[in-house]
């Protein structure tokens, strides 16, 4: 599993490279940023795109046309969406979501920012999402961008990954760890 998952790694970082790199070039890093972010949306939101995304039974030439009838939908084209041609193309759609938090970590240190991957039971409101980024910053000592997921099996609290350091307040480990402990007494 290690195995798969540095594999999985190695390749996003390397794609996200050239895709911040080329974006650079362009001066568009903010657009494919948000273009990225709006795709991840659509994964996110839609079973069948995971499984297209994740599974190795598509042919290639299958992904091709899904994707380009998707992009065509979401309106999302330009270097992002030539971008997933080609990465459908090369038969690597499954490495899709870690290319494109590669490409935020890559974007976010080119800006002097610190990235953190926060899970939560619930969306964050305008003023929650404030307060944690003023209190990460005083943490890290730089600006800090996060990306929010929403996971309602946490329960309650926050999961924080903030570069080598995980933070996790959730209720979910809360009562785990309270079980444990009850085990052990009784």
């Amino acid at each position: 599993m290690a195995e798969t998952s540095s594999l999985i790694t190695g390749v996003a970082q390397r794609y996200a490279g050239s895709l911040f790199d080329l974006a650079l070039e362009t001066k568009s890093v903010a657009e494919v940023e948000k273009n990225l972010g709006e795709f991840e949306a659509l994964i996110n939101g839609s079973a069948d795109l995971k499984r297209l995304v994740a599974s190795p039974v598509f042919s290639s030439g299958d992904q091709v046309k899904a994707i380009s009838a998707i992009l065509a939908k979401a309106k999302i084209g330009g270097l992002v969406g030539n971008f997933l041609r080609v990465v459908a193309q090369n038969r690597r759609l499954f490495a899709v979501p870690a290319m494109i938090q590669s490409f935020r970590q890559i974007a976010s240190a080119q800006r002097g920012e610190v990235s953190a991957d926060v899970t939560s039971a619930h969306a964050l409101t305008a003023a929650q999402q404030t307060e944690l980024k003023a209190t990460l910053k005083s943490v890290a000592g730089k600006d800090v961008t996060i990306n929010v997921t929403v996971d309602p099996s946490i329960l309650g609290g926050l999961i924080i990954k903030l570069g080598s350091r995980q933070i996790d307040t959730s209720l979910r480990t809360k009562l785990s760890s309270l079980k444990l402990a009850l085990k052990e007494v009784g």
